[in-house]
């Protein structure tokens, strides 16, 4: 599935060990290594694939995290080239997903309003969420898992939209949706569905509703945290079952995860990490960058390595310079291109250069 980057911004979004490359990828000095998004839903062949891959490695791209197309082929070409493949899977993000609209549209999540995002999805359209906490959404997620893992030539599962809807827009982004968020709003809010608030109650005794201000109740913030937690650490298993490691997707920091989207990222059982340090999202310059890398690599419980997503609209070759700087002297393992099809000769040989390799 193709991603809409985050919103409409973009273009209409205990660990068994570090992943490495396949084969002998380019490694800058010190080991930092350099990751790119590239959508596969086209029909080019295994040697225009090649091409591809190889113009990436000659510019310091060690790995890829690949999302539609023929993923079998694509992960043979990028492997033949020395990169390692991370398959790109949407996870709650359902918008794509016309048999689980058609059959389960219950699963869906719910906003405070009573609103389901299938039916009314917050922002923009495809904002079509399922439901963490109910157990056969989590079934049927771990069978798309499964079935990605099994996929020939697949290094690592890669979770994308692990989490719940924004109900805080990154500050760069109010001005667009004419938005001042500086409270959580009730149809932003979510899931508020029977599943959900029944299996609350059950653990602390009172329905989430029924009190004054549902946003100011820690352990219905916290129940919302743990469902994810909870789903990732299924899906982590299940790939984990198969032989592969899995990497995921995040919101820049811990702090801003939590806040924003319900996301307690430096909990979850993952092989690396991949926040989304995209600057200009949260209003910022690129010094914030490496704060935030800071902060998630003090945040994290185990040795995996956090991988610092750039935004390459945002970053001409010599402000990726900068940010890839920023980046190393902050204590990555690296960084994440969003997306592949920005990467110009410039700025391929900037990377190169500030890489080291």
């Amino acid at each position: 599935m193709r991603r809409r980057t985050f919103l409409e911004v973009l273009g209409a979004g205990a660990a068994s060990g570090a992943i490495v490359p396949h084969l002998d990828a380019a490694v800058g000095r010190d080991g930092f290594r350099a990751w790119t998004w590239v959508h596969g839903n086209n029909t080019d062949d295994a040697p225009s694939w090649r091409s591809r891959f190889a113009r990436f490695r000659a510019g310091g791209i060690t790995g890829v995290l690949v999302g539609g197309g023929n993923t079998a082929v694509i992960a043979e070409a990028a492997h033949a080239e020395g990169l390692g493949v991370h398959a790109w899977t949407w996870i709650l993000n359902r918008s794509g997903d016309a048999w689980v609209k058609a059959n389960h549209p219950e699963w869906f999540n719910i906003s405070r309003n009573g609103d389901s995002s299938l039916t009314k999805p917050p922002y923009v359209g495809y904002y079509q969420w399922l439901c963490p906490s109910r157990p056969e959404v989590r079934d049927y997620l771990r069978t798309i898992v499964k079935d990605v893992a099994q996929t020939r030539g697949v290094d690592a599962v890669h979770l994308d939209y692990i989490r719940h809807p924004d109900v805080i827009l990154p500050r760069g982004l109010w001005l667009r949706y004419n938005l001042v968020q500086d409270h959580e709003m009730p149809e932003y809010d979510f899931c508020y569905c029977a599943v959900c608030r029944d299996t609350f109650k059950g653990e602390a005794g009172y329905d989430p509703l029924a009190v004054a201000d549902p946003t100011a109740d820690v352990a219905w913030r916290e129940f919302r945290w743990n469902a994810i937690t909870q789903l990732v650490t299924l899906l982590s298993a299940t790939v984990r079952a198969h032989n592969r490691q899995i990497s995921a997707a995040v919101f820049p920091t811990p702090t801003l995860a939590r806040l924003q989207v319900r996301q307690a990222w430096e909990q979850w059982p993952l092989d690396a990490v991949f926040p989304m340090t995209y600057h200009r999202f949260h209003d910022q310059d690129i010094a914030w960058i490496g704060s935030a890398v800071r902060e998630g690599v003090a945040a994290i419980r185990t040795s995996e390595p956090l991988y610092a997503g750039l935004h390459l609209p945002d970053l001409d070759p010599a402000a990726l310079v900068q940010a890839v700087n920023v980046v190393r002297d902050a204590g990555a393992a690296g960084v994440s291109l969003y997306d592949s099809g920005g990467l110009t000769d410039a700025h391929l040989a900037a990377l190169r250069s500030a890489i080291g390799g």
